[in-house]
């Protein structure tokens, strides 16, 4: 039976040996890098974990689990794989950015979105607020800008208003805007936010990020599908 050592979320116990039961590949990357999730019970508490191992590149063929299951694998699995971590409240299904988004606020999107879904509002919010304020901030006009000084283009409150009175943000997003400015807040300073306040925050960030990103990429891909259509034709 195949094994592998990691530490026992269940009973605590640390570098403990699991037998692996059964795996479910979950993502294939390069052609080689495999991960799975490993049903895998402690030998200390006798509770079943799920593991997620992802494949190591030394020390062995990288084809290898193309050719065999890792459950044949005699020897312990920590030679060919690392446990990164096991499936827990986090794996919850969560929102996803919109489509385009810049990785880093992307990620800090997902960030927002697990927090949302472990009922960690506080952290929640500021993630989104962060998003906000990273998605902002490039869209200032640069230089000596009438009513644009040092503290309106570093708080995102007076920020976002600036935006909206010069038209550069939709003025439709204004009326929920205001989540940013008073629930960010809160949730940056006092920890008072509560999940109505965290998914305000949600709905906000991700229309924005929508209009900032997701709709003017669509409309670039249309054209290029139009373009390539009308130059296919004419040759």
């Amino acid at each position: 039976m195949a094994e592998i050592v990691a530490d026992c979320p269940r009973c605590g116990a640390q570098h403990i040996t699991f037998d692996v039961k059964e795996l479910n590949l979950i993502k294939l990357d390069y052609g080689w890098h495999h991960t799975y999730e490993a049903f895998s019970i402690c030998r200390h508490c006798r509770r079943s974990t799920t593991l997620i191992l992802e494949e190591k590149a030394q020390n062995h063929d990288i084809n290898l689990f193309q050719k065999t299951s890792p459950l044949t694998i005699i020897d312990s699995l920590n030679n060919y794989f690392f446990v990164t971590r096991f499936l827990s409240l986090r794996d919850q299904s969560a929102t996803a950015p919109p489509q385009y988004v810049p990785k880093t606020i992307a990620d800090i999107f997902n960030e927002g979105a697990t927090c949302l879904t472990v009922e960690c509002w506080n952290a929640a919010g500021a993630m989104f607020r962060a998003c906000v304020d990273l998605a902002t901030r490039p869209i200032l006009p640069s230089g000596e800008v009438t009513g644009l000084n040092h503290k309106t283009r570093r708080d995102l409150g007076l920020r976002l208003n600036w935006l909206f009175e010069k038209g550069i943000l939709p003025s439709d997003l204004r009326d929920i805007s205001t989540c940013v400015r008073e629930d960010g807040n809160d949730g940056a300073h006092q920890g008072t936010l509560n999940k109505e306040d965290a998914e305000d925050l949600l709905d906000f960030t991700t229309a924005l990020l929508e209009r900032l990103f997701t709709e003017p990429r669509r409309l670039q891909l249309a054209k290029e599908r139009r373009d390539k259509r009308r130059a296919d034709k004419k040759s």
